[in-house]
């Protein structure tokens, strides 16, 4: 009786969104549970516009760079357009809830579709939908909750959750074949990503709380020109990823700081003896008052890579180290319009004895963005993202994209 009532509370509260055009946030009773189905739909307009790069072809920053290069075969195209999702996805979540012998219990099931569709696809049907939320969760907050299953990571979590482009679309916007833009993923940190776990919570302790988890250990696909770097990735242990952060509100300021970390042991061959542990760490702190935001963010990693975890960590099994983070300032405006400028950057190193002309040095990008609440759920978001890459060969390319969307939360 009761899985039946979950059913039809289900049933009724997405004919209600439908109805209702997806608005975030419905709360049904169901019995011994209460469930929450929550969302948003987002699309943006892009024209991205790419500079000649800067160097000779074979020192480009072909391996590693984010900014949209020149196409310079048949046609010459320096200009890309979009109509794409931004960073953070079109999302339907079904979340339930209750309290049974003293201890909370929480399920969240989540999916993705897509506003973005693969290169060249003319039927739109091409892309499948993303699925990145399916966990359990229980516990009391008198001694911290368990997670199980997959949800987002704990390591440069608040990084990305803290960006003004998570509502927008930073870097990457001319990638029509991608689900989502980058947002500022490479140009100031590592990719969280969304990961099979094992992870505890403690209590909030006045503002204090602190994360530690396993995980579901990376597999990283091969990448073009530089596939014996990060190539048929084979942990022989889970990964483990931390962190810890103190919230505050003094009445006339609020915020948060926060340090996180993730260590896993990577396999690049077939021989147990092709192998390095890949470690990263990071610090942040964001703080708002009388209208005003302010965000810093700084992470450092060997054999980490850039942009996603792992990816471009290595030469052979001589670990790279990396580097980055982003500064960004925000206004709210008497209109409830806010204004934001960032900056962010990551840098990867040459291995011991490398020399890879073509391999990016650094990623680097410019945000400027307005946000704007049309109604409660609705928001207008003009944005202009200029992306630099710079490769170890003193190659260039940089690209400007002007993005104009519509978020519904």
């Amino acid at each position: 009786m009761k899985k039946n009532t979950i059913k039809l509370a289900v049933a009724g509260a997405v004919l209600a969104m439908s109805a209702s055009a997806a608005n975030a946030g419905i709360v049904i009773p169901a019995g011994d549970w209460t469930l929450d189905i929550n969302g948003n739909v987002n699309a943006f307009a892009n024209y991205t516009h790419s500079d000649a790069a800067i160097g000779t072809a074979g020192a480009q920053p072909t391996t590693g760079g984010i900014a949209v290069a020149k196409q310079t075969t048949s046609f010459n195209q320096d200009k890309a357009l979009g109509i794409n999702t931004g960073l953070l996805p079109a999302w339907l979540g079904f979340t339930g809830k209750t309290r049974q012998n003293d201890v909370d219990v929480e399920f969240t099931i989540s999916f993705q579709p897509n506003v973005s569709d693969q290169s060249g696809a003319t039927h739109g049907d091409s892309k499948t939908p993303l699925n990145r939320q399916a966990y359990l969760s229980f516990g009391d907050k008198s001694w911290g909750s368990i997670k199980l299953g997959k949800d987002i990571g704990v390591f440069a979590s608040d990084a990305i959750l803290n960006d003004m482009t998570l509502l927008g679309v930073g870097a990457g916007a001319a990638n029509s074949g991608a689900a989502t833009t980058l947002g500022g993923i490479g140009t100031g940190y590592i990719y969280a990503a969304w990961k099979g776990q094992a992870t505890y919570t403690t209590p909030n302790f006045n503002g204090f709380q602190a994360s530690v988890g396993i995980f579901n250990p990376n597999q990283a696909a091969a990448s073009a020109g530089d596939a014996t770097t990060y190539g048929s990735l084979n942990q022989d242990r889970y990964g483990y990823e931390a962190k810890a952060s103190y919230a505050f509100d003094t009445g006339v300021a609020s915020g948060k700081v926060w340090a996180s970390g993730a260590t896993y042991d990577i396999t690049t061959g077939a021989t147990a003896s092709a192998h390095y542990t890949a470690t990263a760490g990071d610090i942040g702190a964001t703080i708002s008052a009388n209208g005003f935001g302010l965000t810093g963010y700084y992470y450092n990693g060997k054999g980490a890579g850039t942009t996603l975890f792992g990816a471009y960590g290595a030469s052979g099994t001589n670990k790279r180290d990396s580097d980055g983070g982003y500064i960004q300032a925000t206004y709210i405006l008497p209109t409830k319009t806010k204004i934001g400028l960032a900056y962010g950057i990551s840098n990867l190193d040459q291995a011991a004895g490398e020399s890879n002309s073509s391999l990016v040095k650094s990623n680097e990008r410019y945000t400027v963005g307005v946000y704007h609440p049309l109604t409660k759920h609705l928001n207008l978001v003009a944005e202009y993202n200029n992306v630099q890459s710079e490769s170890h060969g003193n190659g260039k390319q940089e690209s400007q994209t002007y993005s104009l969307g519509l978020p519904l939360e």
